[in-house]
């Protein structure tokens, strides 16, 4: 498998180097013992284990899917092979101190790593995902005893984790959920509820898995305020780490999914038929608070699958339409000329372009927030640190949503290059479309999205974090505006965000005594908010782009940088307008949504 199957190295090294300039980080303390050559080192070794172990099987376990005979669930070997070499290089503690047996490298670098590895087989990287924000949860907030028993053990790969929140009749609304945690004598608690849509809740493939359940204490406060967290594993767990006897989790059934098939996803009673054993994480009452630590950190992870499947229908096609003779030039009236490449068509470099301007902007804005996380853990001062806090809160919905939306839309133009063989599976670009389609759903919907980023985060702390966002973009428009051919763009980067600005000032004063009327149309403004972002994306990289041509960049170097500049200015022309007109809808205060009667339908 060719290696730019997976992603283009030339734009991860683009983004990671020349726009976030993530070397730099190696000047901190906590990244001393590391270069710019290491971190490449790392990525190399991702993307080999990536491509010999994770890619080879992707199409396999989408067509062998996991199995439950009753009694175990089944998985095709290839699975436990690609994990075992991913946890024995160490990719499930990439962050973590050397002492934890972990590689101290940064946040951005490590997420660039994970990204190869969802870019290959997404299903299988899920597993050891999970395990990893698992891990945090406890490292963050579990006692010192909970670390001793989980945290070692997750970290090396012996155990496997999950998290436990959806239950069926609650879905997405986690005030809803009925799971009960009745404490005992010995500090314990009994855990009796059942949870759904559970990924990698069971199987074989490690010792033990360890699930993080959301559960009601007796007598808690309704709503969310009453929810708190629990490790329960599936096997008892001793002091030392030794297991013990099987806890009273069960697999009731696999759920069978469109895409996404090689990862078990399951439904899982607990309390049924045998007791079972939880322990409390952090305070009671305060579990949503610790699974968001999870879950913002899973956002993150999300868009960038979404990132990474995009990516790769958009190479699939990309290569197809170079490789594959079809038509001839419009003024061409002789059939005996020779057919041309795909490629050579304009619409078909029209769907290119607009494949090439969503994921790569999309993956400079996850690798943009990975740093964030880096600025905020080791940035030079506490303004530094906050500032960046604040930004990852506001752009977190963004990361999440945007890619899961627009590169789902460059799978679908992936299909449509190919024509009819795309809808076919004799190719994998309809995999990747099924595959991907799962990223706008979970982790939060769209609408859920939508709701976070309008009712609460654009405008906490009084408009801050906005505010800051807003000083972050006019910088770039300064700096593109030393650029004459960038200057246009600054204009309307510009004139956009006064759009986001206006929309605001609207929407904002009636959250609190006219929500429902405000956040009617949120999933519009979540949308025109994120074309905003990713515009400032690629402003960002233009300006690198055309530092890089005025300094003398020549021959496939050049080719790369104007390739950028053309990507951004696609964005600019055919994308960034959208948002013109949604912004009159907000401000319109329309309400052909919030008006509409269930007997109208």
């Amino acid at each position: 498998m060719p290696e730019s199957s997976l992603i283009q190295r030339r734009d991860l090294d683009f983004q990671l180097f020349e726009v976030l300039q993530a070397h730099r980080l190696a000047e901190r303390p906590r990244h001393a013992d590391h270069s710019r050559e290491t971190f490449a080192a790392a990525i190399d070794t991702a993307h080999a284990i990536a491509q010999d172990r994770f890619a080879p099987h992707n199409r396999k376990s989408d067509e062998h899917e996991p199995t439950f005979d009753g009694e175990r669930v089944h998985l095709i070997p290839e699975v436990r092979e690609a994990l075992d070499a991913f946890c024995a290089a160490g990719f499930l503690a990439p962050t973590k101190d050397y002492e934890q047996g972990g590689m101290q490298l940064p946040v951005v670098v490590a997420q660039a790593c994970s990204a190869l590895f969802k870019s290959a087989n997404g299903a299988t990287t899920s597993y050891v995902g999970l395990t990893l924000g698992n891990a945090n949860v406890i490292e963050r907030f579990g006692s010192a005893a909970q670390k001793r028993k989980y945290l070692g053990a997750l970290l090396s790969g012996r155990f496997f984790g999950t998290m436990a929140l959806t239950e069926p009749q609650a879905g997405s609304s986690l005030a809803d959920l009925c799971t009960r945690a009745t404490p005992q004598p010995d500090g314990s608690y009994r855990i009796q509820g059942s949870k759904i849509f559970i990924s990698a809740g069971d199987h074989e493939l490690r010792e033990n898995i360890v699930h993080l359940v959301l559960a009601r204490i007796a007598g808690a406060p309704a709503g969310v305020k009453g929810i708190s967290l629990f490790t329960v594993p599936k096997f008892r767990v001793h002091a030392n780490g030794s297991l013990g006897p099987r806890n009273g989790v069960r697999l009731t059934g696999l759920v069978h999914k469109t895409g996404w098939r090689g990862t078990a996803s399951t439904m899982l009673s607990f309390g049924e038929g045998g007791d079972c054993e939880g322990e409390l994480v952090g305070a009671p009452h305060q579990g949503l608070a610790c699974m968001f630590h999870m879950m913002n950190e899973a956002r993150i992870g999300v868009g960038m699958g979404a990132v990474m499947y995009g990516y790769r229908g958009y190479l699939a096609s990309l290569q197809y339409a170079r490789k594959r003779l079809q038509g001839r030039a419009p003024g061409a009236k002789d059939p005996l000329q020779p057919q041309l490449p795909l490629v050579a068509h304009a619409d078909v470099r029209r769907m290119l372009l607009a494949q090439k301007a969503y994921v790569e902007g999309g993956l400079a804005l996850g690798l943009y927030a990975a740093r964030l996380v880096d600025e905020q853990k080791t940035g030079d001062s506490d303004t530094a640190r906050a500032e960046a806090g604040l930004l990852l809160d506001l752009l977190t919905p963004i990361v999440k949503s945007w890619p899961s939306q627009w590169c789902l839309e460059a799978n679908s133009l992936a299909i449509q290059v190919h024509g009819g063989y795309g809808y076919t599976r004799d190719f994998p670009v309809e995999q990747y479309w099924r595959d991907n389609r799962l990223n706008m759903i979970h982790e939060g919907t769209h609408g859920i999205q939508a709701l976070d980023l309008l009712g609460r985060k654009a405008v906490m702390q009084q408009g801050a974090a906005t505010a800051l966002l807003g000083r972050e973009l006019q910088a770039t428009v300064d700096a593109a505006r030393a650029w004459p051919r960038l200057a246009p763009h600054a204009d309307a980067l510009q004139a956009a965000w006064g759009e986001v600005q206006a929309t605001l000032a609207v929407l904002a004063p009636l959250l609190g005594r006219d929500s429902e009327r405000a956040l009617a149309n949120a999933g519009v403004f979540l949308e025109a908010f994120g074309h905003t972002v990713l515009a400032w994306t690629w402003l960002r990289q233009a300006v690198v782009a055309v530092g890089a041509l005025e300094r003398g960049a020549g021959g496939a170097e050049a080719d790369f940088y104007q390739g950028k500049l053309q990507a951004c200015r696609w964005f600019f022309h055919c994308e960034l307008p959208r948002t013109g007109p949604q912004h009159a809808l907000l401000r319109g205060l329309d309400n052909s949504a919030l008006a509409m009667q269930d007997a109208w339908f």
